[in-house]
């Protein structure tokens, strides 16, 4: 090509030798180390508690040496680790790192981007599939409007407890299942339980809105939507809204809202010592049923909440909480929230009830 002349390897083996290598490497190290602090010399008190001036030259020379070959260490293995100036170890950038690497062809860098703004720009060229989450205000009128014309309305949520449970053996084998969630049965479901698993699936198909993790790791929302394809539920068929709703609606006010002039039932555990605190608050709290003892126990408690008038359910039932609010809503025509650990929030002290 041109006029370049062509170079035998073995003269470029002589050219670059290792020792100049060697060297490179050293000088890149020496930079790595531009920020280490300088050692000052030892004050006179200090030169008088290690044995005057004779003492202190030792002392420090020692104490120089040891500080200084722990510092380069410690920087170095940092550097290596993937570490960066002024931050810890960031196990998510390195990972997010790692992918982009991935996707850059090979001979390719993308040098004057950080890793934010390269996954910025990628979220924003799909910014016309993004699947919209109702708002609290949305979803607050939506609750307000089915009480005003009495219309049948459920707002069912999925955890993880609610997403391992229809993973079972369609996602996630049982023993998956077991291990990840070790805490279903205080959630109400002895795995494996595939009739719960089932319940659930037509539950969320039923229900009017269903709630989703927006966090996109393990056991939330990635499961949800592995969850949804398993059992042949279309997402776009589904009016959505984040599954921490509960908690966002209490935030924005709408409780006071939504109670105010009706007869409300709370259904669960809590259901007892929630009403008497709902009551306290003005809540015209018409009855409540309790306990719940799983999904197994939902024919009963539903027979037990079909004697008592109401106009709107909180639920607060683990697992169960999701097949009660759908059911109360299909098969008594009312309006049920899953109340979820609102609950217990409340009667924490930590939602005064507004």
């Amino acid at each position: 090509m041109g006029n370049r002349q062509h170079i035998p390897l073995q003269k470029v083996v002589t050219v670059l030798p290792r020792p100049v290598l060697r060297r490179s490497k050293t000088l890149m190290r020496r930079k790595w180390r531009l920020r280490r602090k300088r050692l000052r010399k030892p004050s006179a008190r200090l030169q008088i508690a290690t044995g005057g001036a004779a003492g202190s030259v030792s002392y420090n020379e020692g104490y120089n040496s040891g500080y200084n070959g722990g510092y380069d260490k410690g920087h170095e293995d940092g550097y290596r680790q993937g570490r960066y100036d002024g931050e810890s170890r960031n196990e998510w950038k390195e990972g997010v790192e790692s992918l982009i690497d991935s996707f850059v062809p090979e001979y390719e860098v993308l040098a004057d981007f950080t890793a934010e703004q390269i996954v910025a720009a990628g979220v924003e060229s799909l910014r016309s599939r993004f699947r919209h989450l109702l708002t609290p205000d949305e979803l607050g009128g939506r609750v307000l409007h089915a009480l005003e014309t009495k219309a049948p309305f459920s707002l069912v949520r999925l955890g993880d407890g609610e997403l391992l449970t229809m993973a079972q053996d369609t996602v996630l084998g049982v023993q998956q299942v077991r291990e990840q969630g070790s805490f279903l049965g205080y959630a109400g479901v002895n795995v494996p339980d595939l009739e719960a698993r089932d319940q659930l699936r037509d539950a969320v198909r039923k229900a009017s809105v269903v709630g989703i993790p927006k966090l996109r790791v393990r056991n939330y929302q990635p499961l949800a939507v592995a969850v949804f394809k398993a059992h042949g539920i279309e997402l776009d068929s589904l009016t959505l809204t984040d599954s921490l709703i509960n908690y966002y609606l209490y935030q924005a006010g709408y409780l006071s809202r939504i109670t105010s002039g009706r007869r409300v039932l709370v259904v669960g555990t809590l259901a007892e010592p929630l009403s008497n605190y709902l009551r306290g608050c003005g809540v015209n709290v018409a009855a409540w049923v309790s306990p719940v003892d799983g999904v197994k126990d939902v024919p009963r408690v539903m027979n037990e909440i079909a004697a008592h008038s109401f106009d709107i359910a909180f639920v607060a039932a683990g697992v169960a909480a999701v097949l009660i609010s759908q059911r109360i809503a299909s098969e008594l025509g009312k309006v049920a929230i899953d109340f979820g650990h609102l609950a217990n929030s409340m009667l924490k002290g930590e939602a005064p009830f507004k």
